[in-house]
């Protein structure tokens, strides 16, 4: 293994002998950063708990998405065309090689930033030029992931996004999530043909707390015009903190359930009931990116001690 100059690790063979990023705190928290597709593979706390779920049958060859961690969806969301031909299921970001931009590290922060350019592979999947920047910065019991994207072409183009984050949890039957209340959501298990259908989450207590008995799969939306965007997954006695930035205005809430993850090549029978999806997202409403703007939308995660019990 070859350490930058800025301490990070290359190579790092926790990452399943993957080029890998790694940054820690001297508290013990650590972030081990997968330079295919920039994806956040592994986020520990100070007490040593992986807070994100890591299939352990994903494939590492390379070229193949890689399941769980917080994958980069970009520019398309799972196969929702932009107006022009379907690219890749949740686009090409997630399966390019990235490189190194930065990497700093302080005894209370740490962060990486990488880099993926257009080039002569997504040209020939989505003939536009930009050039994006994953920043992943740690602080004790705290991970912050931003994507910034630059047009560096001459015309405008659109693009959706989502942070795919897999959180682990211990039992997904003994799970909620709080701070959904009173969103309009569509349910794509319930009305997969029907994207237009809304739904809204009841607004009292017990039964605005988003529970998991079976497969979910809902695509919430307006968070930025609530005026708490902040919600609480709470399991096995522990909270973790989800916050997004304004302009990523859905939240995307997935877990297969049984059936569905059984049908999965790369997630275990029994995977659905240790991972649950929170995903910071702009899918509804694609942004339009003019030449040479930027645009950057990011999602915080934090342990928090619990607040009660499910």
């Amino acid at each position: 293994m070859a350490e930058t100059p800025a301490g990070g690790i290359l190579g790092n063979a926790s990452c399943r002998d993957q080029p890998c990023v790694e940054i820690s705190l001297p508290q013990g928290d650590r972030v081990c950063i997968a330079l295919h597709g920039a994806h956040v593979l592994s986020w520990q706390t100070a007490d040593g708990k992986e807070q994100l779920y890591l299939s352990s049958a994903a494939k590492f060859d390379g070229v193949s998405p890689i399941r769980g961690g917080v994958p980069v969806c970009f520019p398309q969301f799972n196969q929702r065309t932009l107006g022009g031909q379907p690219l890749p299921k949740h686009g090409f970001a997630r399966t390019q090689p990235w490189t190194v931009l930065a990497i700093e590290q302080t005894d209370t922060r740490a962060q990486a930033c990488l880099q993926l350019c257009s080039n002569d592979t997504t040209r020939a999947i989505w003939p536009h030029e930009f050039a994006a920047i994953l920043t992943v910065q740690l602080d004790p019991g705290h991970l912050h992931v931003s994507f910034e994207v630059q047009n560096t072409g001459p015309q405008s183009w659109l693009f959706a996004l989502a942070l795919h984050t897999y959180l682990q949890v211990d039992d997904i039957s003994q799970t909620c999530l709080q701070g959904l209340q009173g969103l309009a959501y569509w349910d794509a298990v319930e009305n997969l043909t029907q994207p237009d259908i809304r739904q809204t989450q009841p607004l009292d207590g017990a039964a605005g707390a988003l529970a998991f008995k079976a497969e979910t799969d809902r695509v919430y939306e307006g968070v930025h015009r609530k005026a708490d965007a902040t919600l609480q997954l709470q399991h096995a006695g522990a909270t973790l903190q989800i916050s997004q930035s304004p302009n990523l205005s859905e939240i995307v809430v997935w877990n297969p359930g049984a059936a569905l993850c059984a049908s999965i090549e790369d997630l275990p029978n029994d995977g659905y009931r240790h991972m649950l999806c929170v995903e910071a997202a702009c899918i509804n409403s694609p942004v339009r990116l003019a030449a040479g703007q930027r645009w950057s939308g990011w999602q915080a995660l934090e342990v928090r001690p619990a607040i009660s019990t499910v």
